[in-house]
């Protein structure tokens, strides 16, 4: 393999000295820019960041046999990172926004047998032929913005049948596609039909019968529930997380999404590694986060499409916690693979700088899924995960907003994306 020099980017993207832990407060507001920057790539692994004129120094006669990248007047960062999708589903759910802009919740169209009721309906069905054709789309589409890696949940089977199915075709599709897929079980995602009358009996079947069986499998590294009202209690929540801590299972969490349900307060109690959607977290749930270092992946993309208020990102931010940002990709409430897109509303709703925003997609969201130490930032040893984006400086991802400004995206030192288009 070829090495592959990137030359003369008007912006690179730098990892920083220290990156062993996730960015918080004035941290997450800082980049490492290097102005005509360039990148040397060889064996797959990022070798050297550097000026351009560092690295022909460094490199000498060796420029000669790269492949060269010409970079000039484009913005160089890390592979993007989306630490919180659904990435396996079956169907669409295109009727529920209708009836979302003709004043229905998303709670009311879920009680009704919507919701994530209708796309487990539709995963039960479908095939894992198809599951994986699907999503192999999906993966696409996420590469062609600039995605590298991705988590991945179950939580449309609410049966072991399903959900290992999920978790089986994410784990091919791991090994068969560029994007990297770390995985994910949420069998607590909402209680099925058939246990709406006694939902501690699902929580049984879950501690006692899913969790054993997913660890067992090695199919999963993190444990997943849904803590709202009217799905899993706190006290629920608890029991299911605590279970699978029990198995080797990392503790995250959908927290107070609807409402104020002390989401926020159970990820800092039992220690989980992130709480996501927060868009209600109490006062009280933020300071606990900060203080045991949870991470917040924060979904604007999900507040827009509800049309709800947005998670106070700013707040978080200047109280302590680390922040990342996700798509949220599912077929109800996010339908969304641009992150870019994302990081524009983490700008315009949430309150917070381009620099923030690009942090929080890229080394907190490596961060927030485990992987802080291979994914998430152009540093020398690591895996060369690359985007050159068709802006001149970072400020432009977010001034220029709902464009999709990935020019090339380079995964593990191979070029997959030129052009904007698959190779």
């Amino acid at each position: 393999m070829k090495p592959i020099f990137i030359r003369h980017a008007s912006q690179v993207i730098a990892g920083q000295k220290d990156q062993g832990d996730p960015l918080t407060q004035e941290a997450m507001n800082v980049l490492n820019v290097i102005e005509d920057g360039s990148v040397w790539i060889e064996e797959g692994v990022i070798k050297r960041v550097g000026t351009d004129t560092q690295l022909v120094e460094e490199f000498g006669s060796r420029v000669e046999e790269a492949d060269v990248i010409d970079a000039r007047g484009k913005l160089v960062t890390p592979g993007l990172v989306d630490p919180h999708t659904h990435l396996v589903h079956a169907g669409t759910r295109e009727n529920e926004f209708d009836m979302r802009l003709n004043g229905k919740t998303y709670m009311e169209i879920m009680n009704a047998g919507g919701g994530i009721h209708a796309t487990t309906r539709a995963t039960r069905e479908a095939t894992e032929e198809e599951l994986y054709k699907e999503s192999y789309e999906r993966l696409n589409q996420f590469l062609l913005h600039g995605v590298t890696t991705v988590e991945a949940k179950s939580g449309y089977g609410m049966n072991l049948e399903v959900e290992m199915r999920q978790l089986q075709v994410a784990s091919e599709l791991h090994k068969d596609h560029p994007v990297d897929i770390v995985r994910t079980f949420m069998g607590a995602h909402v209680v099925p039909p058939e246990y709406k009358e006694d939902t501690d009996a699902f929580v049984d079947l879950v501690i006692d019968h899913m969790i054993p069986k997913v660890a067992e499998s090695g199919l999963a590294e993190f444990n997943d529930v849904f803590c709202e009202r009217g799905v899993f209690t706190p006290e629920q929540s608890k029991r299911i997380l605590e279970a699978g801590k029990a198995y080797g299972l990392h503790p995250k969490i959908h927290a107070d999404e609807i409402e104020p349900y002390k989401g926020a307060e159970l990820a800092a109690e039992v220690g989980a590694i992130s709480a996501d959607h927060l868009l209600r977290a109490s006062d009280e749930g933020v300071r606990m986060m900060a203080e045991r270092g949870v991470m917040g992946v924060l979904l604007p993309g999900t507040a827009f499409f509800l049309m709800a208020d947005s998670a106070n990102g700013r707040g978080m931010i200047d109280a302590g916690v680390p922040v990342a940002l996700s798509t949220d990709c599912n077929p109800g409430s996010s339908p969304t693979v641009s992150l870019p897109l994302i990081m524009n509303l983490g700008c315009l709703k949430m309150g917070m700088t381009p620099a923030e925003v690009l942090n929080a997609a890229t080394v907190n969201a490596a961060h927030a899924i485990r992987r802080g130490n291979v994914a998430g930032s152009l540093s020398e040893g690591r895996k060369a995960d690359v985007v050159i984006h068709n802006t001149p400086n970072f400020m432009q991802l977010q001034y220029r907003y709902g464009v999709n400004h990935t020019d090339t995206v380079i995964k593990a030192g191979k070029v997959v994306v030129k052009g904007g288009a698959l190779v």
